[in-house]
């Protein structure tokens, strides 16, 4: 395989490739030194706006895509659903001063993996960006706390607040998706095949109205159907 073609397909090797969005060139160089000091990261594009970062995604199709949410023309919410829909492999991770439970709503059911606030450390940056590459979902402390308190409110005033119904089994894997676990992690939790968990999953997205594994979770809070203590 070629570098390029290596590339394109979101990694060289063991290499987490990166697309980094922000329309402040300095804050993007900031974070770019902080990513260039893990061995297995390589930024491999930069975009100041959201058409262009959607762009680059489609044509380099990397890990992750990290993006503010205030950026000029397409907004970072409309570009993480058009980078969503394009490539379904590829992570989004929002970084941005938008910290409100609204942003962070819309994010999550736009198909974003993770929401980190500009606040956080350079490791915690790290440590997502790990994190939603792998398949699992990764919140800031502030979007937590809007994702608990959204569920919360709705469980005490929604008279549908049960939800759909679940299976014990799809009750298991919902939970496992809820701690971060991979399918891998949780076949091997449950003692099943990962073709099983993804048949699962399927029936769990479907019986949720959702498209992706953070969706779930978010639907899951918001419905009363997981609590605080599922996100341990």
């Amino acid at each position: 395989m070629s570098q390029n073609e290596a590339v394109a397909n979101g990694s060289t090797g063991s290499t987490i490739s990166i697309i980094l969005v922000d329309d402040h060139p300095l804050f993007r160089d900031a974070v770019k030194r902080v990513l260039d000091r893990e061995h297995d990261f390589k930024v491999v594009a930069e975009a100041g706006d959201g058409q262009e970062a959607v762009r680059l995604a489609v044509e380099l199709r990397p890990s992750v895509v990290i993006l503010d949410i205030g950026l000029r023309g397409v907004s970072g919410l409309e570009a993480v659903r058009q980078i969503k829909a394009e490539c379904p492999t590829t992570a989004v991770l929002a970084l941005t001063v938008h910290d409100d439970a609204e942003h962070v709503r819309s994010m999550l059911q736009g198909g974003a993996s993770g929401f980190l606030t500009k606040d956080v450390l350079g490791g915690e940056i790290v440590e997502a960006i790990r994190r939603v590459v792998a398949g699992e979902i990764y919140l800031c402390a502030v979007a937590l706390r809007h994702v608990v308190d959204s569920a919360i409110s709705t469980a005490h005033t929604s008279s549908e607040a049960a939800g759909p119904r679940l299976t014990t089994r799809e009750f298991e894997v919902l939970s496992l998706l809820a701690q971060g676990l991979s399918n891998n992690e949780i076949a091997q939790r449950l003692g099943v095949s990962t073709r099983t968990v993804k048949g699962h999953l399927e029936e769990l997205f479907a019986k949720l109205e959702v498209d992706s594994r953070t969706a779930a979770v978010t639907a899951a809070l918001r419905l009363g159907i997981l609590g605080m203590q599922d996100l341990q």
